[in-house]
Protein backbone atom coordinates (compact mmCIF):
# COMPACT_ATOMS: atom_id res chain seq x y z
CA UNK A 1 0.00 0.00 0.00
CA UNK A 2 1.26 3.45 -0.45
CA UNK A 3 2.63 5.52 1.68
CA UNK A 4 0.13 7.45 4.31
CA UNK A 5 -0.94 10.94 3.73
CA UNK A 6 -2.35 11.29 6.75
CA UNK A 7 -1.05 9.40 10.10
CA UNK A 8 -2.27 11.45 13.17
CA UNK A 9 -0.66 9.58 16.42
CA UNK A 10 -2.21 9.13 19.79
CA UNK A 11 -3.57 13.26 19.94
CA UNK A 12 -4.83 14.78 22.83
CA UNK A 13 -6.28 17.91 22.90
CA UNK A 14 -7.96 19.95 25.87
CA UNK A 15 -9.87 23.27 26.35
CA UNK A 16 -10.07 25.04 29.56
CA UNK A 17 -13.88 26.19 30.50
CA UNK A 18 -13.84 28.70 33.26
CA UNK A 19 -12.59 25.51 36.00
CA UNK A 20 -13.13 23.02 34.16
CA UNK A 21 -10.74 20.93 31.68
CA UNK A 22 -12.54 19.62 28.19
CA UNK A 23 -11.02 16.67 26.66
CA UNK A 24 -11.34 16.76 23.01
CA UNK A 25 -9.77 14.68 21.66
CA UNK A 26 -8.13 11.90 23.71
CA UNK A 27 -5.15 9.20 22.16
CA UNK A 28 -7.22 10.08 18.54
CA UNK A 29 -5.36 7.95 16.28
CA UNK A 30 -5.85 7.87 12.34
CA UNK A 31 -4.32 6.88 9.15
CA UNK A 32 -5.40 7.85 5.74
CA UNK A 33 -3.46 6.72 2.62
CA UNK A 34 -3.79 8.14 -0.94
CA UNK A 35 -6.90 8.02 -2.86
CA UNK A 36 -9.12 7.03 0.00
CA UNK A 37 -11.82 9.02 1.55
CA UNK A 38 -12.85 9.04 4.71
CA UNK A 39 -16.18 10.59 6.69
CA UNK A 40 -15.72 11.67 9.96
CA UNK A 41 -18.82 11.50 11.78
CA UNK A 42 -20.09 12.64 15.50
CA UNK A 43 -22.87 14.83 17.61
CA UNK A 44 -22.56 18.17 17.48
CA UNK A 45 -19.74 19.76 19.51
CA UNK A 46 -17.78 16.44 19.82
CA UNK A 47 -14.75 18.20 18.34
CA UNK A 48 -15.00 17.63 14.63
CA UNK A 49 -13.77 20.73 13.69
CA UNK A 50 -10.83 20.51 15.90
CA UNK A 51 -9.83 17.21 14.74
CA UNK A 52 -9.87 18.47 11.24
CA UNK A 53 -8.08 22.07 12.57
CA UNK A 54 -5.35 19.90 13.91
CA UNK A 55 -5.06 17.44 11.26
CA UNK A 56 -4.32 20.67 8.86
CA UNK A 57 -2.01 21.82 11.31
CA UNK A 58 -4.07 25.19 11.97
CA UNK A 59 -3.83 23.95 16.06
CA UNK A 60 -1.64 22.84 17.95
CA UNK A 61 -2.39 19.52 19.71
CA UNK A 62 -1.25 19.38 23.78
CA UNK A 63 0.33 15.96 22.48
CA UNK A 64 0.61 13.42 20.12
CA UNK A 65 2.17 13.23 16.55
CA UNK A 66 0.74 14.66 13.05
CA UNK A 67 2.43 12.93 9.97
CA UNK A 68 1.39 14.06 6.22
CA UNK A 69 2.74 12.46 3.32
CA UNK A 70 5.72 11.00 5.75
CA UNK A 71 6.56 14.31 7.64
CA UNK A 72 6.52 14.82 11.24
CA UNK A 73 4.86 18.27 11.91
CA UNK A 74 4.62 19.01 15.43
CA UNK A 75 8.21 20.72 15.42
CA UNK A 76 7.78 22.41 12.45
CA UNK A 77 8.51 25.83 12.46
CA UNK A 78 5.36 27.74 11.74
CA UNK A 79 6.75 29.23 8.17
CA UNK A 80 7.32 25.22 7.41
CA UNK A 81 3.92 24.53 8.28
CA UNK A 82 2.81 27.24 6.14
CA UNK A 83 4.84 25.77 2.82
CA UNK A 84 3.31 22.34 4.14
CA UNK A 85 -0.41 23.53 3.90
CA UNK A 86 -0.12 25.24 1.07
CA UNK A 87 1.62 22.11 -0.81
CA UNK A 88 0.24 19.67 0.95
CA UNK A 89 -3.05 20.36 1.53
CA UNK A 90 -6.64 21.67 0.59
CA UNK A 91 -9.49 22.86 2.69
CA UNK A 92 -13.32 23.23 2.17
CA UNK A 93 -15.43 24.66 4.70
CA UNK A 94 -19.11 24.71 5.17
CA UNK A 95 -18.90 28.11 4.42
CA UNK A 96 -17.37 29.09 1.30
CA UNK A 97 -15.31 32.02 2.75
CA UNK A 98 -14.53 32.98 -1.07
CA UNK A 99 -13.19 36.36 -1.87
CA UNK A 100 -15.64 38.90 -2.38
CA UNK A 101 -13.92 41.36 -4.67
CA UNK A 102 -12.29 39.05 -6.70
CA UNK A 103 -13.95 36.66 -9.36
CA UNK A 104 -14.70 33.05 -9.36
CA UNK A 105 -11.74 32.49 -11.70
CA UNK A 106 -9.61 35.10 -9.44
CA UNK A 107 -10.50 33.19 -6.61
CA UNK A 108 -9.08 29.91 -7.73
CA UNK A 109 -5.74 31.51 -9.46
CA UNK A 110 -4.73 33.71 -6.16
CA UNK A 111 -3.22 30.57 -4.48
CA UNK A 112 -1.80 29.35 -7.07
CA UNK A 113 0.38 33.00 -7.40
CA UNK A 114 0.78 32.48 -3.80
CA UNK A 115 2.32 29.03 -5.00
CA UNK A 116 4.68 30.85 -7.32
CA UNK A 117 2.91 29.54 -10.55
CA UNK A 118 2.77 32.31 -12.99
CA UNK A 119 -0.52 34.02 -13.83
CA UNK A 120 -0.96 32.05 -17.03
CA UNK A 121 -0.81 28.76 -15.24
CA UNK A 122 -3.11 29.80 -12.45
CA UNK A 123 -5.71 31.08 -15.09
CA UNK A 124 -4.95 27.64 -17.00
CA UNK A 125 -5.62 25.73 -14.54
CA UNK A 126 -8.45 27.80 -13.10
CA UNK A 127 -10.21 27.40 -16.24
CA UNK A 128 -9.73 23.39 -16.00
CA UNK A 129 -11.36 23.92 -12.87
CA UNK A 130 -14.48 25.88 -13.17
CA UNK A 131 -15.07 23.07 -16.74
CA UNK A 132 -14.86 20.42 -13.58
CA UNK A 133 -17.19 21.74 -11.50
CA UNK A 134 -19.89 22.77 -14.52
CA UNK A 135 -18.89 26.39 -14.27
CA UNK A 136 -16.60 27.36 -17.02
CA UNK A 137 -19.26 30.08 -18.13
CA UNK A 138 -19.19 32.20 -14.53
CA UNK A 139 -15.77 32.60 -14.05
CA UNK A 140 -15.58 36.11 -14.31
CA UNK A 141 -18.66 36.55 -11.98
CA UNK A 142 -18.30 37.64 -7.86
CA UNK A 143 -19.21 35.38 -5.52
CA UNK A 144 -22.46 37.94 -4.52
CA UNK A 145 -23.62 36.90 -8.05
CA UNK A 146 -23.50 33.54 -7.75
CA UNK A 147 -25.92 31.38 -6.10
CA UNK A 148 -24.87 29.24 -2.81
CA UNK A 149 -24.26 25.66 -4.56
CA UNK A 150 -22.00 27.51 -7.37
CA UNK A 151 -20.19 29.35 -4.53
CA UNK A 152 -19.52 26.35 -3.11
CA UNK A 153 -18.30 24.46 -6.35
CA UNK A 154 -15.66 27.43 -6.58
CA UNK A 155 -15.05 26.75 -2.91
CA UNK A 156 -13.92 23.22 -4.01
CA UNK A 157 -12.01 23.92 -7.10
CA UNK A 158 -10.33 26.50 -5.42
CA UNK A 159 -9.38 23.80 -2.80
CA UNK A 160 -7.88 21.79 -5.18
CA UNK A 161 -5.89 24.29 -7.45
CA UNK A 162 -2.74 23.41 -6.34
CA UNK A 163 -3.31 19.92 -6.35
CA UNK A 164 -3.17 18.69 -2.71
CA UNK A 165 -2.44 15.71 -1.69
CA UNK A 166 -5.03 15.80 1.00
CA UNK A 167 -8.43 17.44 1.42
CA UNK A 168 -10.01 18.34 4.74
CA UNK A 169 -13.67 19.35 4.89
CA UNK A 170 -15.72 21.03 7.46
CA UNK A 171 -19.41 19.97 6.53
CA UNK A 172 -18.50 20.84 2.92
CA UNK A 173 -22.76 20.67 2.39
CA UNK A 174 -23.61 21.82 5.31
CA UNK A 175 -25.34 25.21 4.20
CA UNK A 176 -26.63 24.10 1.17
CA UNK A 177 -30.68 22.63 0.50
CA UNK A 178 -30.89 19.13 0.07
CA UNK A 179 -31.01 18.79 -3.92
CA UNK A 180 -28.19 21.06 -4.42
CA UNK A 181 -26.36 19.52 -1.32
CA UNK A 182 -26.26 16.09 -3.33
CA UNK A 183 -25.04 18.10 -6.33
CA UNK A 184 -22.43 19.58 -4.94
CA UNK A 185 -21.34 16.18 -2.78
CA UNK A 186 -21.06 13.86 -5.56
CA UNK A 187 -18.87 16.68 -7.86
CA UNK A 188 -16.95 16.99 -4.49
CA UNK A 189 -16.36 13.21 -4.54
CA UNK A 190 -16.01 12.39 -8.32
CA UNK A 191 -13.01 15.17 -8.24
CA UNK A 192 -11.22 13.86 -5.29
CA UNK A 193 -11.35 10.51 -6.79
CA UNK A 194 -10.12 12.02 -10.21
CA UNK A 195 -7.16 13.57 -8.50
CA UNK A 196 -6.60 10.51 -6.32
CA UNK A 197 -6.19 12.30 -3.17
CA UNK A 198 -6.70 11.29 0.31
CA UNK A 199 -9.91 12.81 2.22
CA UNK A 200 -11.33 13.44 5.80
CA UNK A 201 -14.91 14.85 5.01
CA UNK A 202 -16.84 16.13 8.60
CA UNK A 203 -20.37 15.26 7.94
CA UNK A 204 -23.99 15.10 9.97
CA UNK A 205 -25.37 13.52 7.05
CA UNK A 206 -25.24 9.52 7.46
CA UNK A 207 -26.44 9.15 3.86
CA UNK A 208 -23.55 10.67 2.60
CA UNK A 209 -21.53 9.12 5.21
CA UNK A 210 -22.18 5.74 3.64
CA UNK A 211 -21.00 7.14 0.10
CA UNK A 212 -17.57 7.17 1.19
CA UNK A 213 -14.78 4.64 1.90
CA UNK A 214 -15.08 4.14 5.37
CA UNK A 215 -17.00 5.69 8.21
CA UNK A 216 -14.64 7.02 11.66
CA UNK A 217 -17.15 7.95 14.75
CA UNK A 218 -15.35 10.94 16.76
CA UNK A 219 -17.19 9.99 20.27
CA UNK A 220 -15.84 11.10 23.96
CA UNK A 221 -12.96 12.12 22.26
CA UNK A 222 -12.12 8.64 20.73
CA UNK A 223 -11.61 8.05 17.63
CA UNK A 224 -13.47 4.94 16.40
CA UNK A 225 -13.96 3.36 13.12
CA UNK A 226 -17.00 1.77 12.07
Amino acid sequence: MNKAVLELQRLNRSFLQGHDRLDILKEASLTIHPGEIVALVGPSGAGKSTLLQTAGLLERPDSGEILIDGVETTKLSDREKTRLRRNHLGFVYQYHHLLPEFSAQENIVIPQMINGKTKQEAQIRAQELLEAVSLAKRGQHRPAELSGGEQQRIAIARALANKPKLLLADEPTGNLDPATSDHVFNLLLDEVRKEGLAALIATHNPTLAQRMDRIVKLENGNLITQ
